[in-house]
């Protein structure tokens, strides 16, 4: 039988309840501070009592402690049900114990000795026995969105627990028999052998309709089918973080074409997580990512789907950054690496050849010293290919317009950054042969700097970009690398699309000696993209247009 916790949390769009077994107690030591919290609920139909109990204690009090506050909390709720009662009742005398293993408990025996995690505890409450559920599978937080499409995925956005293995917790999803409201999603948390107390959500948001046909529909076409064991797929996807979509600004001046709740995170998550689900891709690159959105959407759900994650925000107090995912059927993370280009650019010895030229240029080095651009790097190791592995950076690079010269430089700092990686990791993986893939939102078109040096290898150190700002002009610079690479989708002619600007921002590099491209999805077309003036739109959720391909090893 289960029974409603009194306790329920209340907010504006859900209800979140817990579910505790009649004939259980749970409790669970709260680690570092030396607790424990001990929950029941007590059902007494004669003395009119039934109600949940909850206490936090210190794990060495002696258990006479625990039991007087037991028998005082339990006394005081009978005599409240009964406080109208006739005086010639007989008064109720109080009792509750314990017993580990069959054996009654003496009253000073210290709390830390009765709740260890092999005993076999029970508790008696007058005549009801509970048997103790020591560090009992617990969820903490459950919740779903606040708003949800029609042929969307839906999914529960927080999930905070304690000893609990999501995969192998029950989720259970119930609708109104109309299906325009979701009723409630329903866990049940496990470990092991071990089951906690049910939680649910209610959902009193309606059920939206959908948007009618997206374009990254049409891109499905080529992507239903998943990559073989030779080759495997890549995604890079600027997909606009709320940070900067979520303003009057952006609603007024960047975006005034597009209606205000497609604008909400709400609304356009939902459109990004079922347009990447839908490209069954096997590397994931993301750029503008919520912290939260990482945390609470796209890791939540990519987990379910058999992906990894791996997050690595900006400098400073920005709240995103950059994220990669992978599919675990394909591969195993070896290792990753973060790093902001402002922290370390005059700091670690990969980068003074670059830091010796503009060091004395002050205008320079301030801007770029207050910029918080990342870099990732995640080493992939195949699970078919042997003796592959995959070196993959993910980067987002600085956007102002007068700012080629700034970019030009980021692009050399990366490049330095992913070769150092390179060298180190041939040597600690000795036999195996490692790959680089580079994908990112590199704010660059394909006239520009860094397209030039990714992939003939080299500036010249009187390229036009230096010169992109007169105050911050670079000297002297010439930038060479070795990697030798290309663009996996060429330069297609738009990869940012608004009403004020569109051109090609975004590129999937690929390692042309050890890989070869097997397919490209096509871009959206010129007619999809401007159905509703520009991106972003109720069918697109991002002024960016992802990037797919696949690769195969040579």
């Amino acid at each position: 039988m289960l029974c409603r916790n009194l306790l329920s949390i209340l907010t504006k769009r859900f209800v979140h309840k817990c579910y505790l077994k009649m004939d259980k107690a749970y409790f669970r030591k709260v680690e570092d501070i030396q607790q424990f919290s001990f929950t029941f609920r007590y059902e007494n139909k004669e003395l009119k009592v039934n109600r949940q109990f909850n206490f936090v204690r210190q794990m060495s009090e002696p258990l006479s402690a625990f039991l007087t506050r037991l028998e005082t909390n339990v006394d005081k709720a009978i005599k409240k049900k009964n406080k109208k009662k006739e005086p010639t009742t007989t008064p109720i005398e109080m009792s509750v114990g314990f017993t580990v293993n069959g054996i009654n408990v003496e009253n000073g025996t210290p709390c830390e000795e009765v709740f260890k995690f092999d005993n076999v505890v029970q508790m008696k409450v007058l005549d009801t026995v509970f048997d103790v559920v020591i560090n009992s599978p617990w969820i903490d937080a459950l919740g779903v969105p606040s708003s949800m499409l029609a042929t969307f995925p839906t999914y529960p956005n927080k999930f905070e627990s304690f000893n609990t293995n999501i995969d192998e917790s029950d989720f259970t999803w119930y609708s109104s028999k109309d299906r325009k409201f979701w009723t409630e999603q329903v866990c049940t948390p496990k470990h092991k052998s071990l089951e906690g107390p049910t939680v649910e959500v209610e959902c009193t948001s309606k059920v939206q309709a959908g948007p009618g046909h997206c374009p990254f529909e049409t891109r499905h076409q080529f992507t239903q089918n998943k990559t073989s064991q030779k080759g495997f797929r890549v995604v890079t996807y600027n997909i606009l973080a709320d940070l900067y979509c979520d303003s009057d600004y952006t609603r007024t001046v960047l975006h005034p074409y597009c209606p205000p709740y497609a604008l909400h995170l709400d609304y356009r998550k939902q459109l990004i997580l079922k347009e990447l689900m839908g490209y069954n891709a096997d590397i994931i690159c993301l750029q503008e990512v919520d912290r939260k959105v990482f945390n609470h959407d796209l890791t939540p759900f990519f987990s379910r789907l058999g992906y990894e994650g791996d997050y690595a925000i900006k400098g400073g107090e920005v709240a995103e950054g950059v994220a990669s995912f992978f599919n675990l059927e394909k591969f195993t993370k070896l290792e990753s690496s973060r790093i902001v280009f402002s922290e370390h650019i005059d700091k670690d010895q990969i980068f003074f050849h670059i830091w010796e030229k503009i060091s004395e240029n002050k205008p320079l080095v301030t801007r770029i010293k207050d910029l918080k651009s990342t870099l990732q790097v995640v080493l992939l190791e195949s699970r078919h290919k042997e003796n592959e592995l995959i070196l993959v950076a993910n980067t987002h690079l600085y956007f102002h317009p007068d700012a080629d010269h700034i970019r030009l430089i980021q692009g050399g700092l990366a490049i330095s950054y992913i070769q150092s990686c390179l060298d180190n990791f041939k040597t600690k993986y000795t036999n195996k042969r490692i790959s680089v893939l580079f994908c990112g939102d590199f704010n660059s078109v394909p006239e520009c700097g860094i397209y030039k040096l990714f992939t003939t290898g080299s500036v010249p150190e009187d390229f036009i970009d230096y010169s992109s700002n007169k105050d911050e002009e670079v000297k002297n610079l010439k930038l060479e690398q070795n990697i030798p690479l290309d663009s996996a989708c060429g330069t297609p002619q738009f990869t940012n699309f608004t009403s004020g600007f569109a051109d090609c921002l975004d590129y999937i590099f690929y390692q042309k000696t050890n890989l070869k491209i097997t397919q490209v999805v096509p871009l959206p077309s010129n007619e999809e993209l401007t159905q509703y003036t520009a991106l972003p739109s109720i069918v697109a959720p991002s002024d960016h247009v992802a990037l797919i391909s696949d690769l195969e090893w040579i």
